[in-house]
């Protein structure tokens, strides 16, 4: 039997959106449109083998990468393993911002606050090479929601794409391990309960963030998957 896609959910999304659209993991298994997933919750369950598995997928999260929680350590020390072993990993907003600490990047907050909403990202010259983001168009819209960011890319790592508030959109190291700060998994309904959530606690102003289709982001989980089941 093939090795399943691993997703690794860094923590659970809002309460009142789980309850009626479901959580990070289920978003990214439907992006990624592949049967045989596996799950597991980095915060609360151990972490398998990197060689039993065919790729991971690791989500966002409500934590700080910068507040170092044992778990999150965990998890770093395995993103390691599977830079050693060659698995490919995409990583996601938290996912992102944690593979560039476990490889030796540098994560902070932002100084402008949350970046939110739906923004323009600007793929990098000589992303033609590139397994995922050579499917992509040059320019195109994903969804955000961030306080922090990657300040330093790990060495080794290539840039792939900025948006006007954050010059690390994306990135790889090796042949395939990614990082995204952008969600991938997030249509328009999530994003603007994200934005109301964040409105209601009195985090950002209600007309701080806008939301717009994002097809072309969509599409990077299926690209993942296609192309962990080609390599």
């Amino acid at each position: 039997m093939a090795k399943p896609i691993l997703i690794i959910s860094a923590g659970t999304s809002f309460t009142e959106i789980t309850s009626l659209h479901g959580d990070f993991g289920d978003w990214i298994a439907s992006g990624l449109n592949d049967a045989n997933v596996q799950h597991v919750n980095a915060t609360v369950e151990k972490l398998p083998d990197p060689t039993t598995t065919a790729g991971a997928v690791i989500s966002g999260s409500h934590a700080m990468v910068t507040d170092r929680e044992p778990w999150s350590e965990t998890l770093a020390e395995w993103i390691r393993q599977a830079a050693s072993v060659d698995l490919p990993v995409l990583g996601i907003c938290y996912g992102h911002q944690l593979i560039a600490h476990a490889l030796g990047g540098a994560v902070g907050y932002r100084n402008d606050g949350f970046e939110l909403g739906s923004h323009l990202i600007e793929l990098q010259m000589g992303v033609d090479s590139d397994s995922l983001f050579s499917k992509l168009p040059v320019l195109f819209h994903a969804h955000l929601v961030h306080a922090q960011s990657v300040i330093r890319l790990p060495p080794q790592a290539t840039l792939l794409g900025s948006s006007a508030g954050e010059p690390h959109q994306c990135y790889r190291v090796g042949k395939h391990l990614w990082g995204v700060q952008f969600h991938p998994e997030f249509n328009e309904t999530i994003m603007q309960l994200y934005i109301d959530h964040l409105v209601h606690e009195g985090k950002i102003s209600p007309v701080a963030a806008k939301v717009k289709s994002t097809p072309h982001a969509a599409e990077l989980l299926r690209y993942f998957a296609e192309y962990v089941r080609g390599k």
